[in-house]
């Protein structure tokens, strides 16, 4: 049997091979709405069971009790208290994560993976997480520019998609692609340029 090898092909035939083996890959994993997990009783959980309405109440990532649930799009949410459960479901929108809970600054290249319930921001009376630490500094280094990036690639490639754009994305890189190592250049760049704190 002959098997595919990599280096010899050309990058178009590369990236028609990339492309049918995310249309394979998309029919057994879609991304669907939302970043959730599987815990207990629980089958579509959010934000790994941290609770929405403490990132805006209390300040910081806090999980919510299973006892203490509800439901809104077919995912599941978990609050503290009796209260929170109260305030969310008078209003959901304004507690949910946006980009379904997934990394936002990925969803910036069109990328619909990750997301830390323990790395976040509020921008705009909105909740945004990250994959990490690295994730949120380089998002707010342009927050304007990045954000509509990541409401545009949203909108347009990853809410309700197959999954096959999150595949994709990862060979055929937006135009404004930048690596991990370009990124902390440009924000060294931007810490030596400061202005110092009197």
């Amino acid at each position: 049997m002959k098997i595919f090898n990599w280096t010899t092909h050309s990058r178009a035939t590369r990236l028609a091979f990339c492309f049918f083996a995310a249309v394979v890959l998309s029919a057994c994993s879609s991304i669907g709405p939302y970043n959730t997990k599987a815990e207990g009783a629980d089958g579509e959980l959010m934000l790994k069971g941290h609770d929405p309405v403490a990132y805006f109440t209390i300040g910081k990532h806090t999980l919510g009790s299973p006892a203490i649930k509800a439901t809104f799009d077919g995912a599941t949410y978990r609050f503290v208290n009796e209260q929170h459960k109260a305030m969310f479901t008078a209003d959901p929108i304004k507690y949910v994560p946006q980009f379904g809970g997934y990394c936002s600054n990925g969803v910036v290249y069109g990328m619909a993976f990750g997301g830390d319930p323990d790395t976040w921001q509020i921008i705009d009376g909105k909740l945004y997480i990250f994959g990490g630490a690295g994730s949120r500094k380089y998002f707010l280094m342009d927050q304007k520019r990045n954000l509509e990036l990541a409401h545009h690639y949203w909108t347009t490639e990853l809410k309700g998609s197959s999954g096959i754009m999150r595949y994709y994305r990862l060979v055929a890189r937006v135009p404004h692609y930048k690596t991990g190592a370009q990124l902390e250049a440009e924000w060294l760049q931007m810490q030596a340029t400061k202005p110092a704190e009197k």
